[in-house]
């Protein structure tokens, strides 16, 4: 091998790669599905080359899915690059590193039996992990507050077609999906309880995505995709309720109204509803939503009367105003 095949640029800006140890065959093919397995270390730029991530040390080897959504996607770039057997060295600018301190969170996480969940599951598509200004490990905070190039030290072990591995594990992404429900809209409950609901928004509506990934692959209106619609219910509903306290309550109407219209039948739609026009003066509406409430759950009785006491004092109190306004006029 020539020193020019030693050291070159990938396709991409920012990445020069190094061959510490050559590969056999072809350059694997990577196709949507296709399984990479492959050891990985990260190392900082600094003189002593300081391991930030080993995962032989962990003692498991790193498999991801191509095209499931992975965050790190520059890792696919580099793994495309390389042969089986092969170990290289890639310098990456920090263009492409600024994510890394999530993905590794999550990795270390899971490495530590912390997380239930499997990690390919934070990428379900809003995890606004941004949100929270610690990650919980001082090496990781510091990458996040000031993005550094990074060293990536890969061995790519093993790469198998869709059709070569088992289906099932290809199929687990949803099963994984599914198991991460619960998790975010347990840590979405806990945010809104301590008054947190920009983030707890977040979390419901990363868990609505998780959802409606695997309901798409169901047939509508049949029982696993009801089952799956009323789980998303509940999740949308958890949802307006933080977008009532954030004063966004066109937002509301909207959401609730779409949950109405395919299911008449939800009394906590109806009841946020209510609330939502109570606070842009829609009285009638108002009136309408929550005496619907009363037919389809007379347990609500009590808030239901509350938020009437309350929606007649606002009117009484605007009519007032009003009636003040135009004796000026006349």
């Amino acid at each position: 091998m020539s020193d020019m095949r030693n050291t070159m640029l990938i396709g991409s800006e920012g990445i020069k790669k190094t061959i510490l140890h050559g590969g056999t065959g072809d350059l694997p093919k990577f196709i949507t599905g296709t399984k990479v397995t492959f050891h990985f270390r990260t190392q900082l730029c600094d003189d002593e080359r300081t391991v930030i991530d080993d995962s032989k040390k962990v003692g498991t080897p790193m498999e991801i899915v191509i095209g499931n959504m992975f965050k790190l996607d520059i890792w696919e770039t580099l793994l495309s690059s390389m042969r089986i057997g092969e170990v290289s060295e890639f310098w990456c600018d920090t263009v492409h590193t600024g994510v890394y301190p999530l993905v590794s969170k999550s990795m270390r996480r899971i490495a530590e039996g912390k997380d239930p969940v499997e990690w390919q599951v934070h990428t379900c598509g809003m995890a606004n992990m941004f949100a929270y200004h610690s990650l919980g490990y001082d090496d990781l905070d510091d990458l996040m507050k000031e993005p550094k190039p990074l060293f990536f030290v890969l061995e790519l072990l093993r790469v198998q077609q869709p059709s070569e591995y088992n289906r099932e594990s290809w199929a687990l992404s949803d099963e994984e999906r599914l198991k991460a429900v619960p998790v975010l809209h347990g840590q979405g409950n806990k945010l809104y309880k301590q008054g947190h609901y920009h983030e707890a928004t977040q979390k419901y509506k990363e868990a609505i995505i998780c959802i409606k990934n695997v309901q798409t692959k169901e047939k509508a209106w049949d029982v696993p995709w009801l089952k799956l619609e009323k789980m998303a219910n509940t999740l949308t509903l958890n949802y307006c309720q933080c977008l009532l306290r954030m004063e966004e309550y066109y937002e509301v109407i909207e959401h609730t109204t779409d949950i109405i219209n395919q299911h008449p039948g939800v009394a906590k739609a109806f009841y946020l509803r209510g609330k939502a026009h109570k606070e842009v003066w829609n009285e009638a509406e108002a009136r309408q939503d929550f005496s619907r409430v009363l037919d389809l759950d007379p347990g609500m009785k009590k808030s239901v009367k509350k938020e009437l006491a309350v929606l007649n004092m606002r009117m009484e109190e605007k009519n007032q105003e009003d009636r003040n306004k135009y004796k000026g006029m006349f």
